[in-house]
């Protein structure tokens, strides 16, 4: 879904909200007379953002719901973010906490930076979905209940002795008691359907709900449901009833006397045409637009895994853009046929996660040892070993530095938000290419999933990425004739010719057994030993890499600095801290390795430097271990990204020690 944005770019207040706050619901409200069947006049407030949570059991739709919501909010032109939730499993146990599955969304009239740290309203489609987020509900948000599930059974199987609809437990909550499976089988009578077929369509009808309460378009969510189920007509337009049912309940019912605005956020964007899109699909776009700027062909060698395998498929879509994608037997098969495609001259790509990085750290190192480009695209999740597979984590930074025998140096690049994984794949495949070395990208489950605006770039702003191949003899032997000497290197960047096989005259060694300087030929000679690896890591230590960028308008003793996904929680705080009144400065890397050249200068210019991550301190160690410096980490590893709120509490500790 695209919109139109023409105002003039400005910058949002310098708080995450208008009151420096993350989620707190503001603004004016006023009363209109709507035609509605029962001709009541209802309240229309108008807020600055709000913050909604869809939760169910998995087979309830919840994330489908959260996605048709959020694309109908970029639509409209609401500046928004979000957080899908879901269990590991395929059908996690019905009724159970541990099958609950969510969808937040944030959306405000301005720029905001996280999904937000708390629900202002609740859709708990039953006892299980209520149980496992009513703690996260503040005092006063609304809960928006579907009675027909809380009878005895569900409740007990999540410990309900007694109904919390009943027992005076929620009058801290606005609730809204909705018996929405029995309103969704009412409302499709007329088409046929078994009760179980009906049911299933409870999900439209509570997004229909929630799409009269936050003046959401629905055109596309209608027309969505058409072309997802076209091959079954009947099932499209049961749908469609059963979301127009929802909307026109909330417009002639009793129980919601109000509804809401949330105005466009024209003033948070540049001009330009915008999408909302996912950490992973920007990820495979900019992948795409990288092999298109450098003219070579993409080749994706991957094996399937949470939760990198979105990019797989949506990679396989793009053939019509000279995309090849291969589905290996195993990770070490799909890098292998990975860097096979990069030998031959591809812009060779290898997708997986922290599991998958294990298993391909041997072709890694052979890549390394090769000298060719070659993307190792990582999208985190939490361990060890299996671990949270859908839960988002940042501990494979350790792993993608030195996680391979020998030594064998890496670049690391990592996006910072949703939208930003396109311009960070482009950067990582500028890396590769330049320098002829595999380069990890960094992601993470809760960019992956995330979404958030994206701004569609203008293809006469893309780099180029275009490198020349080998051509013919690049040496003169000392009796005059000329040969290829495949590790011949170019004096500014370090990096070999990219010989394509079956070029005339450029015949060559490949293989991972160490080589002589130049000629590529196998040789144990110690002294030329240490010159490759040495002149291997001089490679990476060399490549151009931006200035660290500082945002320290008020001469702060204390910096704050992350990497990755933590962007957007970090920044929300310093927002709230300022607009508070208390000077904190902030710096976010893209580039882990190597370090920006100004990293050093930074860090020593401050008293205090604060390292949020979501591992035990991984950059913080690396951080400390280079310049020597009492880099305070303050981690997390619980699956969750940071809450603004409890960044703020940290930094603002941190900045009155």
């Amino acid at each position: 879904m695209t919109s139109q944005v023409s105002s003039p770019a400005e910058q949002a207040d310098g708080a995450e909200g208008a009151d420096g706050t993350d989620g707190t619901l503001v603004g004016e409200q006023r009363t209109v007379g709507h035609s509605g069947g029962n001709g009541h006049g209802k309240e229309i407030r108008r807020l600055d953002r709000v913050i909604i949570r869809f939760a169910g059991d998995s087979g309830d739709g919840m994330q489908l719901t959260g996605d048709r919501f959020t694309s109908e909010t970029a639509s409209f032109g609401n500046d928004l973010s979000t957080l899908p939730n879901f269990p590991a499993e395929i059908r996690a146990p019905a009724g159970t906490l541990p099958g609950v599955s969510s969808f937040q969304l944030h959306f405000a009239d301005h720029d905001i930076l996280t999904p937000g740290d708390a629900p202002n309203v609740l859709v708990a489609m039953n006892p299980a979905a209520l149980k496992a987020n009513i703690a996260d509900v503040p005092r006063g948000g609304e809960i928006i209940v579907n009675t027909d599930e809380f009878t005895k059974r569900p409740m007990a199987k999540v410990g309900y002795e007694t109904s919390p609809l009943e027992d005076g437990s929620l009058e801290a909550y606005s609730i809204h008691p909705v018996p929405l499976t029995t309103l969704t089988v009412e409302a499709l009578k007329d088409f046929g359907l078994s009760r179980k077929e009906a049911e299933r369509s409870k999900n439209m009808f509570a997004l229909g709900l929630l799409s009269w309460m936050y003046h959401r378009p629905t055109d596309g969510t209608e027309a969505f449901l058409r072309q997802k189920f076209a091959k079954k007509p009947q099932i499209a337009e049961a749908n469609v009833a059963a979301f127009r049912a929802g909307w026109n309940f909330g417009e002639t019912t009793e129980d919601f006397a109000v509804s809401y605005e949330v105005n466009p956020a024209t003033q948070a964007f540049p001009p330009g045409i915008y999408r909302n899109i996912s950490g992973n699909l920007a990820l495979s776009y900019g992948l795409i637009a990288a092999s298109r700027q450098a003219d070579l062909p993409l080749y994706l060698g991957s094996y399937p895994i949470t939760p990198a395998s979105d990019i797989l498929h949506e990679l396989s879509k793009h053939k019509n853009f000279g995309v090849r994608t291969f589905q290996a037997e195993d990770e070490i098969a799909g890098i292998g046929a990975a860097l096979g495609a990069a030998f031959g001259g591809s812009l060779a790509v290898t997708t997986t996660s922290g599991p998958g990085v294990a298993l391909k750290s041997e072709t890694i190192g052979l890549a390394v040892s090769l000298e060719l480009p070659l993307l190792i695209v990582d999208i985190q999740r939490g361990g060890p070993s299996t671990g949270l597979p859908t839960k988002t984590e940042q501990a494979d930074l350790l792993q993608a530095m030195f996680g391979r025998n020998g030594e064998a140096p890496v670049p690391i690049v990592a996006p910072r938000t949703p939208a930003d994984c396109f311009d960070a794949a482009l950067d990582a495949a500028r890396i590769a290419l330049t320098y002829r070395t595999p380069v990890f990208l960094l992601s993470d489950g809760y960019l992956a999933n995330g979404s958030e605006p994206w701004r569609i770039p203008d293809v006469a702003d893309l780099p180029d990425l275009k490198v020349p191949f080998a051509a013919g003899p690049n040496h003169e032997l000392a009796d005059g004739t000329e040969v290829f000497w495949p590790y011949k290197r170019d004096p500014q960047t370090l990096a070999r010719p990219w010989a394509v096989p079956g070029t005339p005259g450029l015949e060559h060694r490949i293989g991972g057994i160490e080589k002589q300087d130049g000629t590529g030929n196998i040789s144990y000679d110690p002294a030329n030993h240490d010159l490759m690896v040495r002149t291997r890591q001089a490679k990476i230590d060399g490549i151009a890499v931006p200035d660290l960028p500082v945002d320290d308008p008020d001469g702060a003793r204390t910096l704050v600095i992350g990497w990755g996904s933590t962007y957007g929680p970090i920044t929300a705080a310093v927002r709230r801290l300022r607009s508070a009144g208390t000077p904190i400065a902030q710096a976010h890397l893209r580039h882990i390795n190597p370090f920006p050249g100004n990293l050093g200068e930074v860090l020593r210019r401050y008293d205090k430097v604060v390292v949020p991550e979501m591992n035990l301190g991984q950059l913080a160690t690396l951080i400390r271990a280079k310049y020597l410096v009492d880099a305070q980490s303050y981690n997390q590893v619980n699956g969750m990204p940071f809450k603004a709120e409890q960044l703020a509490k940290v930094l603002k500790e941190a900045t009155h020690d």
